[in-house]
């Protein structure tokens, strides 16, 4: 052990030095951030972190869109991916469930570190203009009375959209069909389209089409009424107390990405300070 701990010693304090190094030079060429498809509650929080964070880093930051199967795609993609800061993952928390809710999935969750907790969005509740209701007792006592025939769209299992409605099923012991999609903006589309018959959409996704009168909205799923949904009613003030559901964003990268790193990418001392302008406007 003595005559192994000076050069084993001398090792780590080389790579500790690298990885210093490395972090100062940090970002050195653009970035890529892999996330859901475009439109969707995922893909506008990275676009909205983009606007902020490429201007302070110095580098572009690439989205790069991967739709499909639930999210699983797009985690497979960046777990897949070197552990050099480069590629990172902005994503909502089933990232976690996923793996917990469908076989075959190629990424665990011990396969990312994360960088920051980015944002929390309520649902909403959302029906089709043409659906006769317009409270969260009248869409119960509907569903109630049509067991099976009511049908709701959204992203595929375990996506923050889909437990929301089967969380809702459970507690009001309704039979609303499920009709799974790649993502939430074409489950919406499809609820547009009249295809479907309601929705719990993320608020980024569905405000857009409240105000244009394509969809009716009736409730918000969080615990408290939210700015984001400005005079709706929350769902268990409106017929079923103690419901809640929330959406959780969070940026990621692959495990084994140097911690001088992932801590440069979460601090806020990068050369545009947050307390001024950079020269870009941002």
């Amino acid at each position: 052990m003595k005559a192994f701990c000076p050069g084993a010693c001398l090792l780590a304090a080389m790579l500790a030095v690298s990885s210093m190094a490395s972090a100062q030079s940090y970002p050195a060429k653009p970035l890529r951030v892999i996330t859901a498809e475009p439109g969707g509650g995922n893909d506008l929080t990275a676009r909205v972190i983009g606007q902020a964070v490429a201007p302070r880093l110095g580098q572009p930051w690439i989205v790069d869109n991967r739709g499909g199967a639930g999210g699983i795609i797009a985690a497979e993609a960046a777990a897949k991916a070197p552990a050099d800061g480069y590629t990172l993952l902005v994503y909502a928390g089933n990232v976690w469930t996923i793996p917990l809710l469908r076989k075959n999935v190629r990424y665990e969750v011990k396969d990312f570190a994360p960088v920051t907790w980015a944002a929390r969005s309520p649902g909403t509740l959302v029906v089709h203009p043409s659906l006769p209701v317009r409270t969260v007792r009248d869409l119960i006592s509907l569903a109630r009375a049509r067991p099976g025939q009511l049908s709701y769209g959204s992203g595929g299992v375990g996506a923050s959209t889909h437990l929301a409605a089967e969380l809702f099923k459970s507690m009001a012991k309704v039979d609303i069909l499920w009709v799974p999609y790649k993502g939430n903006g074409p489950a919406m589309n499809d609820l547009i389209a009249g295809q479907v018959q309601l929705m719990f959409g993320t608020a980024g996704v569905v405000a857009p089409h409240i105000g244009s009168g394509r969809v009716r909205a009736i409730a918000v799923t969080s615990a408290e009424p939210s700015p984001l949904a400005p005079g709706l009613p929350t769902i268990a003030a409106s017929g079923l107390p103690g419901y809640e559901s929330i959406s959780i964003y969070g940026v990621f990268v692959p495990t084994g990405t140097p911690a001088a790193i992932v801590r440069h990418l979460n601090s806020p001392s990068w050369p545009c300070s947050r307390r001024r302008r950079c020269a870009s406007g941002s």
